[in-house]
């Protein structure tokens, strides 16, 4: 779709638009990328007509054809997650519509309403699907499968270790400094203006109480980086591999250079590759966070500690951690009602 198919007049409001989520709301880039996105999605639906010819109906059929739609990277119908999150992007851009001059007899605040799903649609966009996560016994397996006789074996068994002990954000992975680690506390001071974190929030985040040998991987490493390629405090953590061109003619990597990642996307092979390679799930990097989260649950004895936890992983509310990764999986789950009737016999006995 080229930008000559739409109207004049919708440039130039996308245009504030994206100003007043930038500027006022303040979202981040990727946010505002994802809302803009879901308003070309509509207009490309209604032929590019002017916004100022809304109507309900538009809405309607939109909605249809969302349902209708498959994915093109997977080919199945679009998850009630993606519709509601195309869908409240547009509603909150239909409530802003109807507030700016020339619009507002055209737009009424309440048609916003007509881009909300069903209520079961929107159920099941709220549900949090029980996705795996690396038990620590399949990190620990991981970790002492992977070789670390090179610098780079080193870094890559670094990581998954880093990983289990802070749940840290691959963005923020990427960008940490060997200044930002603090060894002798157990802890690393994630700077919001130098660490990619999210909403460029600064927090200090100590190792996870999931074991010395753990810790050790990478303790070792750092002291490997800082004391032997006296690598110093502004140097990168996790830095990328040199490749250079070898005998055969073919570029091979050579060693870690002084450079960091620039993408992501290397971190998350390494992680999935590692577990793959043992014959276990391809657990991305998030999924870590998961893991620390439903460990929180289990050992947690207080909510004052659960809270700690939660904090730990720089979330501002317990609840995030309870909602979004703390689900208890079916089988522990079942465990759990076992072990409540157990202890009600018990009682009424």
């Amino acid at each position: 779709m080229t930008s000559k198919k739409r109207h004049p007049e919708n440039v130039r409001l996308r245009r504030r638009y994206q100003t007043y989520l930038r500027e006022a709301k303040r979202l981040s880039e990727r946010t505002v990328n994802v809302n803009l996105a879901a308003i070309e999605r509509f207009e490309a639906s209604t032929g590019y007509k002017p916004f100022k010819q809304f109507h309900i109906q538009q809405a309607v059929a939109f909605k249809d054809r969302l349902r209708a739609e498959k994915s093109e990277k997977s080919g199945q119908p679009l998850s009630a997650a993606t519709m509601n999150q195309i869908c409240q992007a547009l509603r909150t851009f239909a409530q802003w519509l109807s507030e700016q001059p020339g619009y507002r007899r055209a737009v009424r605040y309440s048609d916003a309403d007509y881009f909300n799903l069903s209520n079961a649609e929107q159920a099941q966009a709220r549900s949090h699907d029980a996705k795996p996560s690396p038990t620590l016994d399949q990190i620990r397996y991981v970790l002492t499968n992977m070789p670390s006789e090179t610098d780079i074996q080193l870094r890559d068994r670094a990581v998954i270790a880093f990983l289990a002990l802070t749940g840290i954000r691959v963005g923020a992975l990427i960008t940490l400094k060997m200044g930002h680690v603090n060894l002798h506390d157990g802890c690393v001071y994630q700077d919001g203006r130098q660490v990619d974190t999210k909403f460029r929030k600064t927090s200090a985040t100590s190792f996870f109480p999931i074991g010395e040998d753990i810790t050790k991987i990478f303790e070792d490493y750092v002291n490997h980086m800082r004391n032997d390629r006296l690598f110093g405090p502004d140097d990168p953590l996790f830095s990328k591999v040199n490749v250079v061109l070898g005998e055969s003619l073919a570029f091979q990597a050579a060693d870690l250079s002084r450079a960091p990642w620039k993408a992501t996307a290397p971190v998350g092979k390494l992680v999935r590759d590692s577990f793959l390679k043992l014959g276990l799930p391809k657990f991305g990097p998030h999924s870590f966070r998961k893991t620390l989260a439903r460990l929180g649950t289990e050992i947690c004895s207080t909510p004052e500690e659960m809270k700690a936890w939660s904090q730990n992983l720089s979330h501002e509310h317990v609840m995030t951690t309870f909602n979004s990764y703390g689900n208890v999986l079916p089988e522990r789950q079942a465990h759990l009602l076992k072990v409540i009737g157990e202890k009600r016999t018990i009682a009424l006995d």
